[in-house]
């Protein structure tokens, strides 16, 4: 059987034996193909009618003589035979994948908007893998509403800039709550936040090198993320950042001040907020708050530096925190250096506050406690938090303890006033008291059954922290703090409340890859 050949341009057949020259350099002709499409309809599906079992060997054969034939460049010839091979393959594997969507979408039981509905409930990383699975789910995944909560929290730094744009601008408007950078608690891997023990009778670092090494090594194995991976947010006129209900940004080290506050400015609508392990200042941060987040209910906000911010003031930052953020119930300032009189402004200015954690605070010697006996403030208080206050006094705390027994701060609940460096005498701030049997238990629990108290101090002598004198009655809650790692802090000698004064918180394809930066 003789085998047939088109020509290039005029695709009339021929016997393998013509011979017609070809020009490479000559313009081609207009091609027919163009102005009649059924033509290449009729010739694609002649093509397509070879038997499978003869196909080879004639397209090898026929290709073997149409480069006889053709006195042509025949490299000219071969790379146009790859690139049409190319573009068959590839019409043929978009209409496989139109051909298992359109299955895909029959044998899935959902229709597209409970799909959806469905994704949107997932974790972030869930909607990655379940987008890569196939190209129903790739639809459904690429909903604005499947990215309505992101969170791309991760125990190393794996997530950039361009990952976190792409999440934002997917979700566009949906955008309602943003997790951001290194998981807390896994930090210490990288060397920025390794739990210290510093302490009066002794001054150890549990890692094994000193503050200023550990420093050092934060930008070597550091967030990824830099100061303007929340830049995002204002795109489309501040689009995606307008509805943000919450935000998380843990241990991102390049983020500062600036670049917090441009953030805050684009997201009016801002519930909860929680800031751990950032440079920021807590004085800048509180102004950007209480200018921009007039719907704040919950404030983390840990410091970086722990015991060395003392940039909070009273006026005008407090006052106006106070004033502008009147919704405000839960709030947690670990870490910073404030005095008892600041304290008790806040307490007193925010009235719907029932969550408090002042852990690791340095200069809180527990003052304000007595102030607000009496219902001076504080008397919707559930959660009571002054774990490691290292200058708390044993007075205070009794004090506090009794007027609980009394009847008074009703709704509280939960008490902690935990510390490894045991609790500071009215007389002599070096002397420290480890015992907890200073508390009435008994009377307390009789009178408040369902009260939580957390008393746990180290043994009196020992430098052991993690064997502890305590007093605990564990039951549940004060989760709505439960984050971070362990703190770190300083020891000076006073309190710094002698001048304290009284006064009235993906780019989707039909791949695993794009979930690889979250599968560790």
């Amino acid at each position: 059987m003789d085998t047939l050949l088109f020509h290039h341009h005029t695709n009339r057949p021929c016997s393998a034996a013509s011979k017609r020259p070809f020009s490479a350099t000559a313009s081609p002709p207009p091609d027919p193909m163009a102005s009649d499409p059924t033509r290449l309809d009729s010739l694609l599906e002649s093509f397509l009618s070879l038997s499978d079992k003869t196909t080879t060997c004639l397209l090898d054969r026929a290709f073997d003589n149409l480069i006889e034939s053709c006195e042509c460049d025949h490299s000219v010839m071969i790379e146009r035979a790859l690139r049409l091979g190319s573009v068959l393959l590839e019409a043929g594997k978009r209409s496989a994948r139109k051909r298992d969507y359109l299955h895909n979408a029959v044998v899935w039981p959902l229709p597209p908007d409970l799909t959806i509905k469905v994704f949107s409930m997932l974790d972030t990383q869930s909607v990655c893998f379940a987008a890569a699975a196939c190209s129903f789910f790739h639809k459904c995944a690429s909903d604005p509403l499947c990215y309505a909560s992101i969170d791309l929290m991760t125990v190393i730094p794996k997530v950039n800039n361009l990952v976190v744009s792409t999440m934002i601008q997917r979700a566009g408007k949906a955008l309602r709550s943003i997790k951001l950078g290194l998981m807390p608690g896994t930090t210490a891997f990288f060397g920025s936040s390794q739990p210290c023990i510093y302490g009066m009778r002794n001054s150890t670092d549990v890692s094994g090198f000193s503050w200023n090494d550990k420093r050092s090594r934060q930008g070597k194995e550091s967030c990824i993320l830099s100061r303007s991976c929340l830049s995002s947010l204002s795109s489309d006129n501040g689009a995606p950042g307008a509805l943000l209900r919450r935000l998380h940004l843990n241990n991102i080290e390049r983020v500062d001040n600036t670049a917090l506050s441009a953030a805050l400015s684009v997201c009016p609508s801002l519930l909860d907020l929680e800031i751990v392990g950032l440079h920021v200042e807590l004085r800048q941060t509180l102004e950007s708050v209480s200018k921009y987040c007039h719907l704040i209910e919950r404030l983390f906000f840990e410091s970086s530096k722990t015991g060395r911010d003392d940039s909070l003031k009273l006026n005008p930052t407090c006052s106006d925190f106070v004033q502008n953020c009147p919704n405000l119930n839960c709030l947690a300032l670990r870490g910073f250096k404030l005095q008892d009189f600041k304290v008790l402004a806040l307490i007193k200015g925010f009235r719907k506050l029932k969550h408090l954690d002042f852990s690791t605070s340095y200069s809180i010697s527990g003052a304000f406690l007595k102030k607000l006996i009496g219902g001076a403030g504080g008397n919707l208080l559930e959660v009571l938090i002054l774990r490691d206050c290292m200058h708390l006094r044993k007075a205070e705390v009794e004090r506090f303890i009794s007027a609980i027994i009394a009847g008074e701060f009703k709704f509280l609940r939960h008490l902690d006033v935990s510390n490894r460096e045991g609790l500071a005498s009215e007389e002599d701030w070096c002397s420290r008291c480890y015992d907890p049997s200073f508390i009435p238990a008994k009377q307390l629990y009789g009178e408040r059954p369902n009260f939580c108290l957390q008393a746990e101090f180290p043994v009196e002598g020992s430098d052991d922290v993690n064997v502890p004198s305590q007093l605990s009655c564990h039951m549940s809650d004060g989760s709505c703090f439960v984050n971070a790692s362990d703190s770190c802090y300083n020891s000076d000698l006073g309190s710094g409340n002698e001048d304290s004064h009284d006064t009235s918180f993906i780019i989707y394809e039909e791949s695993s890859d794009e979930a690889d930066f979250l599968s560790v």
